[in-house]
C-alpha cells in the first residue's frame, strides 16, 4: 500500500503554493523555470522541494525523465492542487531509469493521491450502461458530433482557457464529461477479475489523465491551429482519439445542458446511434463498409496541419521509439 510522506518541513513552497490562488490581480505572476510563462498551477517536487513550476509543464518533463528540471535530483512525487499546508494532491512519479537486464517491467504511470481520507472506489459495473456503449460506438466509428452555432436561441457560447480558469462552473462540468469520456477506454479502468494492485494502477491512470486535462483546458485552446493540446493527449489515447475527444469536450463545454443526460438527447451525429446494447453488438457484428476518406471524416473539423514547437507540448520528449506515455497505456482503441 502506497504511503504519502509527512508534509515538507519548510514553509516557504508550501506558502507558495498556497497563497498562488489568492494572489492579489495587481502582482505580477512568477514565471515557470520550465516554459518562461505564468504559472497557473503551482507544482512542488519532492524530496527536493523545489516550487517554480507550473504542473502541466512539470508533467510533461516528468513524462521523459524523473529528475528535477533545476537540481536533477530524483523526484519520487509531485504536490499540487494546494488548498492549505495539509490539503493538496499528490503524483507518484515513476522513475524512467534504464532497465536492467532482470527487470522488464514497463514505466508505471503518475498515480495521483490525495494527502486525505478518501472514501474506497468502486468499479464500474462489468455490464456498461447504454450512454457508455453509444460513447464507445462514437469513438469506434470516429463520429464527430455536429456544430451548433452560437446565439441566444441555442444557448450554446465559446469559451477561452481563460473562461474555464475562472470558472468552477465550466471546470466541474468538465469534470464529468472527461470522466465519462475516459471510461471508453477499457485499458484506463479495471474490471471484477482483476487484482486490486493492477485496478488501483488503472484508476491512477484515468485521473493522471483527468487532471492532465484540466490543466490543458485552463492554459490552452484545445482546438487552436497548431494543435497543442492534440499533440498532448495523443500520447495517450492515440492521434485520431485525442482530436475527437477535444471536439466532443468542446462540443459539451459550449452547450447549455449541465446534465451529461440531455446532451446525450440532444447531441446529433450523421448517423444514429445504438438504442441499446443489443443493437451496439448487431452493428459491430456487420461488415464494416470502408468510405471514401472525404466522406469518412466530413463531420469532423478541420485544421491546418501546422506543428510549432511549444514548452507546454511535451518540451522534452525522447527522439526514435515510442514515446513514455505510448509505452504506458499501449492500447488506443475502445472495446
Amino acid at each position: 500500500m502506497d504511503t504519502l510522506p509527512a508534509p515538507l518541513q519548510t514553509s516557504s513552497s508550501q506558502s507558495a503554493a498556497v497563497q498562488q490562488k489568492g494572489k492579489a490581480k495587481d502582482v505580477a505572476p512568477e514565471s515557470c523555470v520550465i516554459c518562461l510563462d505564468a504559472i497557473s498551477e503551482r507544482a512542488i517536487t519532492v524530496p527536493c522541494n523545489h516550487y517554480s513550476f507550473d504542473f502541466l509543464c512539470l508533467a510533461s518533463w516528468l513524462q521523459q525523465r524523473s529528475t528535477c528540471p533545476l537540481c536533477k535530483a530524483d523526484v519520487s512525487q509531485v504536490q499540487y492542487d494546494w488548498c492549505s499546508p495539509d490539503d493538496f494532491k499528490t503524483y507518484k512519479v515513476p522513475s524512467t531509469a534504464p532497465a536492467t537486464s532482470t527487470g522488464r517491467g514497463h514505466a508505471r504511470p503518475l498515480v495521483p493521491r490525495r494527502n486525505r481520507p478518501r472514501p474506497p472506489r468502486r468499479s464500474p459495473s462489468p455490464t456498461p450502461d447504454i450512454a457508455l456503449v453509444r460513447r464507445r460506438y462514437v469513438y469506434r466509428n470516429e463520429l464527430f458530433s455536429m456544430h451548433v452555432g452560437t446565439n441566444r436561441i441555442s444557448r450554446y457560447a465559446n469559451f477561452t482557457p481563460h473562461t474555464v480558469a475562472a470558472s468552477p462552473d465550466l471546470q466541474s462540468r468538465a469534470r464529468a464529461f472527461i470522466r465519462r469520456e475516459l471510461r471508453v477506454f477499457s485499458f484506463l479502468y479495471p474490471d471484477a477479475a482483476e487484482d486490486s494492485e493492477t485496478a488501483s494502477r488503472r484508476v491512477g491512470n484515468a485521473e493522471f489523465l483527468l487532471e492532465y486535462m484540466l490543466a490543458i483546458l485552463k492554459k490552452m485552446d484545445i482546438k487552436g491551429p497548431t494543435g497543442q493540446a492534440e499533440d498532448m493527449l495523443q500520447e495517450f489515447i492515440g492521434r485520431n482519439h485525442a482530436r475527437l475527444f477535444l471536439h466532443e469536450l468542446g462540443a459539451w463545454l459550449r452547450s447549455p445542458y449541465t446534465r451529461l443526460e440531455d446532451w446525450d438527447r440532444h447531441v446529433q451525429y450523421r448517423e444514429s446511434l445504438p438504442t441499446s446494447i443489443e443493437d451496439s453488438e448487431d452493428r459491430r457484428s456487420r461488415p464494416a463498409t470502408v468510405k471514401p476518406r472525404s466522406e469518412s471524416n466530413h463531420a469532423g473539423p478541420s485544421r491546418p496541419q501546422v506543428r510549432t514547437r511549444s514548452y507546454r507540448s511535451s518540451p522534452y520528449q525522447r527522439r526514435g521509439g515510442a514515446s513514455q506515455p505510448d509505452r504506458i497505456f499501449r492500447r488506443h482503441d475502445p472495446d
